[in-house]
Protein backbone atom coordinates (compact mmCIF):
# COMPACT_ATOMS: atom_id res chain seq x y z
CA UNK A 1 0.00 0.00 0.00
CA UNK A 2 1.11 3.08 -1.42
CA UNK A 3 2.02 5.87 1.66
CA UNK A 4 0.37 9.30 1.21
CA UNK A 5 4.04 10.92 0.44
CA UNK A 6 4.62 8.07 -1.88
CA UNK A 7 1.29 8.64 -3.96
CA UNK A 8 2.04 12.20 -4.03
CA UNK A 9 4.63 11.25 -5.49
CA UNK A 10 3.46 9.20 -8.44
CA UNK A 11 0.73 11.77 -9.29
CA UNK A 12 3.56 14.42 -9.48
CA UNK A 13 5.19 12.07 -11.71
CA UNK A 14 2.23 11.49 -13.88
CA UNK A 15 1.24 14.97 -14.62
CA UNK A 16 4.79 16.27 -15.21
CA UNK A 17 5.73 13.44 -17.90
CA UNK A 18 1.83 14.23 -19.39
CA UNK A 19 2.57 17.94 -19.11
CA UNK A 20 6.46 17.69 -20.65
CA UNK A 21 5.33 15.09 -23.46
CA UNK A 22 2.96 17.71 -24.47
CA UNK A 23 5.05 20.80 -24.20
CA UNK A 24 7.60 18.91 -26.25
CA UNK A 25 5.70 18.18 -29.39
CA UNK A 26 3.60 21.27 -29.42
CA UNK A 27 -0.10 20.38 -28.15
CA UNK A 28 0.27 23.70 -26.32
CA UNK A 29 0.61 26.81 -28.34
CA UNK A 30 4.02 29.41 -27.36
CA UNK A 31 2.32 31.34 -24.00
CA UNK A 32 -0.76 29.61 -23.14
CA UNK A 33 -1.49 29.79 -19.86
CA UNK A 34 -1.51 27.15 -17.25
CA UNK A 35 -3.24 27.12 -13.59
CA UNK A 36 -2.54 24.59 -10.76
CA UNK A 37 -6.03 23.96 -10.24
CA UNK A 38 -6.96 23.57 -13.86
CA UNK A 39 -3.91 20.65 -13.74
CA UNK A 40 -5.56 19.35 -10.80
CA UNK A 41 -8.62 19.14 -12.36
CA UNK A 42 -6.96 17.75 -15.77
CA UNK A 43 -5.22 15.03 -14.09
CA UNK A 44 -7.50 14.97 -10.76
CA UNK A 45 -4.62 15.02 -8.73
CA UNK A 46 -4.54 17.75 -5.65
CA UNK A 47 -2.28 21.20 -5.93
CA UNK A 48 0.39 19.82 -4.38
CA UNK A 49 1.48 17.20 -7.34
CA UNK A 50 0.07 19.97 -9.77
CA UNK A 51 3.03 22.40 -8.19
CA UNK A 52 5.85 20.01 -8.18
CA UNK A 53 4.99 19.23 -11.82
CA UNK A 54 4.94 22.85 -12.70
CA UNK A 55 8.14 23.61 -10.52
CA UNK A 56 10.36 21.28 -12.55
CA UNK A 57 9.00 22.07 -15.82
CA UNK A 58 9.58 26.01 -15.33
CA UNK A 59 13.56 24.47 -14.00
CA UNK A 60 13.51 22.86 -17.49
CA UNK A 61 12.86 26.31 -19.02
CA UNK A 62 9.52 24.38 -20.41
CA UNK A 63 6.98 26.61 -18.65
CA UNK A 64 7.71 30.56 -17.09
CA UNK A 65 6.85 31.56 -13.94
CA UNK A 66 6.07 35.27 -13.63
CA UNK A 67 6.35 37.02 -10.45
CA UNK A 68 2.96 37.47 -9.61
CA UNK A 69 3.05 33.74 -10.18
CA UNK A 70 1.34 33.33 -13.70
CA UNK A 71 2.31 30.34 -15.46
CA UNK A 72 2.76 30.08 -19.20
CA UNK A 73 4.14 27.85 -21.82
CA UNK A 74 7.87 29.38 -23.05
CA UNK A 75 7.52 32.30 -26.11
CA UNK A 76 10.97 32.37 -26.74
CA UNK A 77 12.29 35.56 -28.67
CA UNK A 78 14.12 35.34 -31.78
CA UNK A 79 17.72 35.36 -30.28
CA UNK A 80 16.52 32.51 -27.81
CA UNK A 81 15.38 30.55 -31.03
CA UNK A 82 18.30 31.29 -32.99
CA UNK A 83 21.00 29.78 -29.57
CA UNK A 84 18.40 26.95 -29.15
CA UNK A 85 19.51 25.84 -32.92
CA UNK A 86 22.75 26.70 -32.76
CA UNK A 87 22.79 23.79 -29.72
CA UNK A 88 20.58 21.63 -31.88
CA UNK A 89 23.65 22.12 -34.51
CA UNK A 90 26.52 21.27 -32.00
CA UNK A 91 24.71 18.81 -30.37
CA UNK A 92 22.57 16.57 -32.42
CA UNK A 93 25.12 15.62 -35.34
CA UNK A 94 27.81 14.43 -32.82
CA UNK A 95 24.70 12.35 -31.57
CA UNK A 96 24.56 10.90 -35.21
CA UNK A 97 27.96 10.38 -35.03
CA UNK A 98 28.29 8.11 -32.28
CA UNK A 99 24.83 6.51 -33.68
CA UNK A 100 26.68 5.36 -36.66
CA UNK A 101 28.88 2.51 -35.88
CA UNK A 102 25.63 0.77 -34.14
CA UNK A 103 22.73 2.10 -36.94
CA UNK A 104 22.00 -1.84 -38.18
CA UNK A 105 19.86 -2.49 -40.94
CA UNK A 106 17.04 -3.07 -38.42
CA UNK A 107 17.31 0.75 -36.87
CA UNK A 108 17.07 2.36 -40.69
CA UNK A 109 14.21 0.30 -41.50
CA UNK A 110 12.71 1.39 -38.05
CA UNK A 111 13.45 5.01 -39.43
CA UNK A 112 11.81 4.75 -42.51
CA UNK A 113 9.01 3.83 -40.85
CA UNK A 114 8.80 6.49 -39.18
CA UNK A 115 9.32 8.91 -42.19
CA UNK A 116 6.05 7.13 -43.21
CA UNK A 117 4.35 8.15 -40.65
CA UNK A 118 5.64 11.60 -40.76
CA UNK A 119 4.41 11.51 -44.04
CA UNK A 120 0.80 10.80 -43.08
CA UNK A 121 0.63 13.50 -40.87
CA UNK A 122 1.15 15.76 -43.48
CA UNK A 123 -1.17 13.88 -45.52
CA UNK A 124 -3.33 14.41 -42.34
CA UNK A 125 -2.38 17.91 -42.05
CA UNK A 126 -1.90 17.05 -38.07
CA UNK A 127 0.93 19.19 -36.89
CA UNK A 128 1.22 17.66 -33.87
CA UNK A 129 1.58 14.07 -34.90
CA UNK A 130 4.40 15.94 -37.47
CA UNK A 131 6.05 17.10 -34.66
CA UNK A 132 5.73 13.86 -32.94
CA UNK A 133 6.96 11.80 -35.88
CA UNK A 134 9.92 13.86 -36.44
CA UNK A 135 10.98 14.16 -32.99
CA UNK A 136 10.79 10.19 -32.67
CA UNK A 137 13.11 10.32 -35.96
CA UNK A 138 15.96 11.88 -34.45
CA UNK A 139 15.03 10.18 -31.08
CA UNK A 140 15.76 6.48 -32.63
CA UNK A 141 18.82 7.39 -33.93
CA UNK A 142 20.28 8.89 -30.66
CA UNK A 143 19.70 6.25 -28.80
CA UNK A 144 21.87 4.04 -30.35
CA UNK A 145 24.64 7.03 -29.44
CA UNK A 146 24.72 5.41 -25.87
CA UNK A 147 25.30 8.70 -24.79
CA UNK A 148 22.59 9.72 -22.12
CA UNK A 149 23.79 12.84 -20.95
CA UNK A 150 23.96 14.52 -24.20
CA UNK A 151 20.59 12.97 -25.47
CA UNK A 152 19.13 14.74 -22.33
CA UNK A 153 20.36 18.03 -23.01
CA UNK A 154 19.21 17.82 -27.03
CA UNK A 155 15.32 16.71 -25.06
CA UNK A 156 15.92 19.83 -22.42
CA UNK A 157 16.18 21.95 -26.02
CA UNK A 158 13.34 20.49 -27.78
CA UNK A 159 11.30 21.05 -24.61
CA UNK A 160 12.16 24.62 -24.62
CA UNK A 161 11.45 24.86 -28.17
CA UNK A 162 8.44 22.94 -27.94
CA UNK A 163 5.34 25.56 -28.60
CA UNK A 164 7.61 27.42 -30.77
CA UNK A 165 7.88 24.44 -33.10
CA UNK A 166 4.64 24.07 -33.09
CA UNK A 167 3.69 26.88 -35.59
CA UNK A 168 7.18 25.96 -38.24
CA UNK A 169 5.20 22.64 -38.08
CA UNK A 170 2.00 24.02 -39.05
CA UNK A 171 3.62 25.48 -41.54
CA UNK A 172 5.45 22.32 -42.78
CA UNK A 173 2.70 20.11 -43.25
CA UNK A 174 1.39 22.29 -46.30
CA UNK A 175 5.14 21.61 -47.49
CA UNK A 176 5.83 18.08 -47.83
CA UNK A 177 7.98 15.70 -45.61
CA UNK A 178 11.52 17.14 -44.68
CA UNK A 179 13.48 16.57 -47.39
CA UNK A 180 16.80 16.06 -45.57
CA UNK A 181 14.83 13.08 -43.82
CA UNK A 182 16.13 10.96 -46.97
CA UNK A 183 19.45 12.30 -46.51
CA UNK A 184 20.32 11.28 -43.85
CA UNK A 185 19.10 7.63 -44.06
CA UNK A 186 20.98 7.43 -46.94
CA UNK A 187 24.03 8.72 -45.15
CA UNK A 188 23.35 6.00 -42.16
CA UNK A 189 22.95 3.26 -44.93
CA UNK A 190 26.23 4.67 -46.59
CA UNK A 191 27.99 4.67 -43.13
CA UNK A 192 29.22 8.10 -44.27
CA UNK A 193 30.04 10.20 -40.91
CA UNK A 194 30.49 13.41 -43.17
CA UNK A 195 27.57 13.15 -45.11
CA UNK A 196 25.36 12.13 -41.76
CA UNK A 197 26.45 15.25 -39.64
CA UNK A 198 26.26 17.43 -42.80
CA UNK A 199 22.11 16.17 -43.18
CA UNK A 200 21.32 16.44 -39.33
CA UNK A 201 22.74 20.04 -39.37
CA UNK A 202 20.90 21.28 -42.22
CA UNK A 203 17.62 19.38 -40.95
CA UNK A 204 17.86 20.84 -37.26
CA UNK A 205 18.46 24.46 -38.54
CA UNK A 206 16.99 25.22 -42.05
CA UNK A 207 13.55 25.26 -40.34
CA UNK A 208 14.27 27.45 -37.60
CA UNK A 209 15.94 29.75 -40.19
CA UNK A 210 12.25 29.90 -41.72
CA UNK A 211 10.56 30.45 -38.43
CA UNK A 212 13.28 33.47 -37.69
CA UNK A 213 13.28 34.54 -41.17
CA UNK A 214 9.63 34.86 -41.65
Amino acid sequence: MLTPRADSGAAHERVYRSLRSRIMHGELAPGQPLTLRGLGREFGVSMTPAREAVRRLVAEGALTLSSSGRVTTSEPGAERVEELAAIRALLEPELGARALPRAHPALIDRMQTITGQNAEAIDRRDAVAYMRTNLEFHRTLYLRAQAPAMLAMAETVWLQLGPTMRMLHARAVRAGPPPHHRTILAALRAGDEPALRLALRADVTQGLRHLLAG
